[in-house]
Parts: structure tokens; C-alpha cells; sequence
């Protein structure tokens, strides 16, 4: 197709407000302006969670801040699917992610009091956005017989767990947490059952790893966030400032680690898998291992942020220590499993990211360390991991694709 077709078809496709769901087969897909847009009101769920976490360092307020956080991954994963496959971009399409939008604002306000008072408002703009998506999937379900095989897991999930949430409106208490936990959970077993449907829609997998990379940047955009809350709070005290400057390399090295390592080498695993995918269930280790990947990458913005305010103290409390070095902990732990799990090279990942767990826990629990000192630590762990996973790759022990 020439260059003139090309943009004649996309003129004539502009002018068509609405047009049936299909399959995307186009060998180029990549994030639209419309996905970017949707992905603007996760920024604000993001650092509504991370303030769960900032004022409550303990054990409970960590147990807030995961549940909170997963609800709203899950919601906004499985509306990545549901695009990655059946993005029209046409005027219902749009509608329906600017309603899902909607009711992502309405969780991101609501976080904070999520297990409390803003409860009700938290589980109506998850409703909100399960409908939306309920909707969509029902479109296909009619304009798309084929593929209802597929989406049947999917529909019936989104459904299941919309009216979990839907009931705990009018359920006080615990149990509505419970209802929230139990509707998450079918809801989750959607992709894993769809992946042994025979010839089910597939997913793109080109599109996939980027659009789950871009969420990891925005959750590194914390970390970013947090270097300039803690300046600003620590008045540029010069402990602070260098506290800053090692915050900013740790999450520099957080970014070139998934990116340049980690990150390629799972969607290097992913493109090979082509038509097979769907039957070896790749994508479902895939999506669902980005979970811890983005749930450690927030705590350890919160981290970062307290380490860098106090900069210029003798020591950090318990909890801040604890939530940074879970957080590295956790973050370095998911990106070996999803690098040696998908690369099939255990050796490798456990060299590095693998020796950095313990390390990073060293740096962030052991006692009499300054916070610049811990900062420091944990900076130069990260840089020396990426040094050691460049070199890997120049040696050829990890072959990755660009994310």
C-alpha cells in the first residue's frame, strides 16, 4: 500500500463515527493517543495509593495500600487486553474509555479512604469502569461470533466481579472488602481460562509489552515525583540534596534494569511465541507478573520520598526502611522471575537482578546507616546491576527485543 492509500484509507475511516470491533491484525500497532490519554488518570490513582502508604508505614496501612493498588491495576490490565485486541478507535470505542476514565478519577479521589469512608465511592467507579468494559466485550460478542469462544472467559469475569462490587454497594463492613477481594478474583481468572479456548482472538504482541512498559514508567514517574517532593520538603539541605541525587540514580538504574534488560528480554520471549502463544499461556506469566513489578515500583517511591525528606537525620524509621527495601526487594525478586521464567536462563537472572534482593535488604535493614548512607547503597546496588546486566548482554547470556 502506498503512502497516498494509506492515508486516503485512514481518511475514510476517519469519517465513519462508527464501525463494528474487530480483531487489530495491523503488524504495527502501537499505543494511541487514546490510551495515553487513559493511562494519565492512572498517574493520579498511582500517587493516590502511594499516599496510603506515605502516611501509614505499617503493616496495615501496607496491607491498604496493596489491596488498593491491585484493584486498580487489574482494572486498568484488562482494559489493556480488551484494547490490545479489539481497538476500533472509533466514536463508542471512545466513549467507553472516556466513561472508564470517568470512573477512574472517581477511584483515584477515593483511594485515601478507600477502606473507610470513601468506600462506596471507590467500588462506584470500579463499577463504573467493569461496565464499560462489559459493554465493549458484548459488542464483540455481537458483530464478532467467531471470536465468542474467546471472550466468553473475559465477559463472564468482567460480569462476575461487576456485580460482586455492585452488591458490596449495600454490604457494610468487612464484607464488603471481601466482596471486593472475591470479585477481583473471578475476574482475574478470565485470561487464564481464555488461553485454552482453541484459536481464541489473539493478543498482539507487539502492542502488549509496550503498553505494560509504559505503566512501568508511569510508576517510575513516582519514584521521579518523589525526589522533588523530598527536595522541596528538605529545603535543600545538603544532606538532602545528596540523598536526592543517589534517590535519582537508584531510579535511573530502575528504569535502564527493566527497559534495557529485564523488561526485553520478556518481550524478546514474547514475539518468539507468535501463534503459539495462546496454548503455552506466555502472556498470562507475563501480565500477571507485572503485578509485583508495579506494586514494589510504588512503595519504593514512598520510600525514596521519606529516605530523601529526612536526608539531613541521623537515622530512618523502621517502616520507611522496611517499605524501601521491600519495594527494591520485591522489584528486583519479579523482574528476575519474569527475565529467567521467560528467557529460560536461570543462572543469569540470578546473578543479576537475583543478588540484588538480599543486598538491597542488607543496605535498607541493617542498623546505624545514615539515610544518605542507605540512599547511597541502594544507588550504587542498582548501577552496579546494570553494569553487570550490560555486560551479560554484550556477552550474549541475555538476548533481548527494544521495549
Amino acid at each position: 500500500m502506498t503512502d497516498r492509500e494509506r492515508l486516503d484509507q485512514e481518511d475514510q475511516e476517519g469519517r465513519e463515527l462508527v464501525r463494528p470491533p474487530d480483531v487489530n491484525r495491523d503488524s504495527n500497532r502501537s499505543a494511541t493517543r487514546l490510551e495515553l490519554f487513559f493511562d494519565l488518570a492512572f498517574v493520579l490513582f498511582v500517587g493516590r495509593c502511594a499516599d496510603v502508604l506515605a502516611e501509614h508505614e505499617t503493616f496495615s496501612g501496607g496491607f491498604r495500600f496493596v489491596a488498593i493498588l491491585v484493584a486498580g491495576w487489574w482494572a486498568w490490565a484488562s482494559a489493556t487486553l480488551y484494547a490490545n485486541r479489539f481497538d476500533t478507535d472509533d466514536a463508542i470505542f471512545r466513549l467507553l474509555t472516556l466513561g472508564g476514565m470517568a470512573g477512574v478519577i472517581v477511584m483515584a479521589a477515593s483511594a485515601e479512604e478507600a477502606i473507610g469512608d470513601g468506600s462506596r465511592w471507590f467500588a462506584l467507579g470500579y463499577v463504573l469502569l467493569r461496565m464499560t468494559l462489559i459493554i465493549g466485550y458484548l459488542r464483540v460478542w455481537r458483530n464478532l461470533p467467531e471470536a465468542r469462544a474467546g471472550i466468553r472467559p473475559y465477559l463472564w469475569g468482567h460480569v462476575a466481579g461487576a456485580m460482586c462490587w455492585t452488591i458490596s454497594l449495600g454490604v457494610p463492613g468487612t464484607g464488603r472488602y471481601v466482596l471486593w477481594a472475591v470479585g477481583v478474583a473471578l475476574d482475574l481468572l478470565g485470561p487464564t481460562i481464555a488461553a485454552r479456548v482453541p484459536d481464541a482472538p489473539p493478543l498482539h504482541m507487539e502492542h502488549l509489552p509496550e503498553r505494560f512498559g509504559l505503566f512501568v514508567i508511569l510508576v517510575l514517574g513516582e519514584s521521579v515525583a518523589a525526589v522533588v517532593v523530598g527536595l522541596r520538603g528538605g529545603h535543600w539541605a545538603a544532606e538532602v540534596l545528596l540523598a536526592a541525587t543517589f534517590g535519582f540514580l537508584a531510579a535511573a538504574g530502575l528504569w535502564w534494569s527493566y527497559f534495557d534488560l529485564s523488561g526485553g528480554a520478556a518481550k524478546r520471549r514474547l514475539v518468539q511465541e507468535g501463534g503459539e502463544r495462546t496454548r503455552q499461556g506466555v502472556h498470562d506469566f507475563y501480565v500477571y507478573a507485572h503485578l509485583p513489578v508495579a506494586v514494589s515500583l510504588a512503595a519504593v517511591a514512598v520510600g525514596l520520598e521519606h529516605a530523601i525528606l529526612h536526608g539531613a537525620e541521623d537515622h530512618l524509621s523502621l517502616g520507611t526502611r522496611a517499605v524501601l527495601g521491600t519495594g527494591l526487594a520485591g522489584y528486583l525478586l519479579s523482574a528476575a522471575t519474569i527475565q529467567a521464567v521467560l528467557s529460560r536462563r536461570w543462572r543469569v537472572a540470578a546473578i543479576w537482578p537475583g543478588l540484588g534482593v538480599p543486598l538491597v535488604l542488607a543496605a535498607t535493614l541493617l542498623p546505624g546507616l545514615t539515610p544518605v548512607v542507605r540512599v547511597a547503597l541502594c544507588a550504587a546496588i542498582m548501577v552496579a546491576g546494570v553494569i553487570t546486566g550490560v555486560a551479560q548482554h554484550r556477552a550474549g547470556e541475555v538476548r533481548v527485543a527494544k521495549v
